[in-house]
C-alpha cells in the first residue's frame, strides 16, 4: 500500500485492518521523505526514479507479487515500476490518480502544504487549517494529529514530510506526464482505478484518457468521495477493493524465483 504526496502509511489504517480481517496480508511504509522514512541528504535533491526504486525493493522482496493498492503519487509510480518490471505486481489498484491530472487540483494541495512555512504554534492551529481545507471532513483530534506532524525544537509543529519535496518533487511535475501514460500503456496486469466523484484532481476527461490507455482497467468511480477517497468514503473504497480481490485469480502459483532490486544505473 503506497500512500499520496504529503501522507504517511497511517493513511492505509482504516483499510488495512478489513483487509486484515477479510484475510489479506498487508504491508504499507512511509515513502521517503515522508512520515518516519528518511528524508534525503541536503545536497541530494529529490526526484522521481528515487521513489520508484524504492517501490521496487519493497516489493521485489516480498515473497510473490503483490497487489499494489496506491493512492495519487503512489500509484504514478506505481506504473512506473510495473512498466520498468512487468509482473513486479500481480495486480494494481489506483486510487483517484491518472497519468494526467487536472492542474487546479495539483495547485490547490501544494497550496496548503505551502501555507505554513514555520508550522503551527498549536495542535489546535494545525486543526483550524485542515478544518478550513476539508470542511466536510470531522475535525482532526490531537492525537491524530501527532502522526501528521513533528514537534520542533522551538515548539512549533511542522508536517511529517520534508517541505523540499514540493519545490523539487511536486512543482513542476506535469512535466512528466507523457512518460507516465507511456508506462501506463505497458502496464499488462489486472488493474483497477478507483475514482472520487468530487475530485478536483481526477476528472472525466482523464479517467476517460486513462481507459483508452489501459483498455483492460476496470473503473469504480466513488460519487461522493473527493481526491481523498480513502479517507472519504472507507467503507465504498474499502468494499470496492476486496471486491476486486475476490474476483481475481488465485496468486497462489506465482512465487518469486529471485528477488527484484529495481534501482536505477
Amino acid at each position: 500500500m503506497a500512500h499520496g504526496f504529503g501522507q504517511t502509511r497511517g493513511a492505509w489504517t482504516t483499510t488495512a485492518e478489513a483487509l486484515g480481517e477479510a484475510g489479506h496480508s498487508t504491508l504499507s511504509y512511509d515513502a521517503r521523505g515522508h512520515g518516519d522514512s528518511d528524508w534525503n541528504a541536503s545536497d541530494l535533491p529529490y526526484h522521481g526514479d528515487q521513489f520508484t526504486d524504492d517501490l521496487i525493493v519493497v516489493a521485489g522482496e516480498l515473497p510473490r507479487p503483490p497487489v499494489l493498492v496506491a493512492a495519487s503519487m503512489g500509484g504514478l509510480f506505481g506504473l512506473m515500476a510495473e512498466a520498468r518490471w512487468p509482473g513486479l505486481f500481480s495486480a494494481m489498484v489506483l486510487v483517484d490518480i491518472t497519468p494526467r491530472w487536472e492542474t487546479r487540483g495539483v495547485e490547490r494541495i501544494l497550496a496548503f502544504m505551502s501555507a505554513h512555512p514555520d508550522g503551527f504554534a498549536s495542535l489546535e492551529a494545525a486543526a483550524d487549517s485542515i478544518a478550513a481545507y476539508m470542511p466536510h471532513r470531522p475535525r482532526k483530534s490531537e492525537d491524530s494529529l501527532r502522526a501528521l506532524l513533528r514537534p520542533g525544537k522551538d515548539g512549533r509543529w511542522s508536517w511529517h514530510w520534508d517541505p523540499r519535496l514540493v519545490d523539487e518533487l511536486a512543482r513542476d511535475s506535469e512535466q512528466h506526464q507523457d512518460v507516465i501514460a507511456e508506462a501506463a500503456r505497458k502496464v499488462q496486469c489486472p488493474l483497477l482505478l478507483v475514482s472520487g466523484g468530487r475530485s478536483d484532481l481526477v476528472s472525466p476527461q482523464t479517467v476517460e484518457e486513462f481507459m483508452a490507455l489501459v483498455p483492460h482497467a476496470q473503473h469504480v468511480h466513488l460519487p461522493d468521495a473527493t481526491h481523498m477517497v480513502a479517507g472519504d468514503d472507507n467503507n465504498a473504497f474499502t468494499a470496492a477493493v476486496l471486491n476486486y480481490l475476490d474476483a481475481l485469480p488465485s496468486a497462489a502459483a506465482s512465487a518469486r524465483t529471485e528477488h527484484v532490486t529495481g534501482a536505477s544505473p
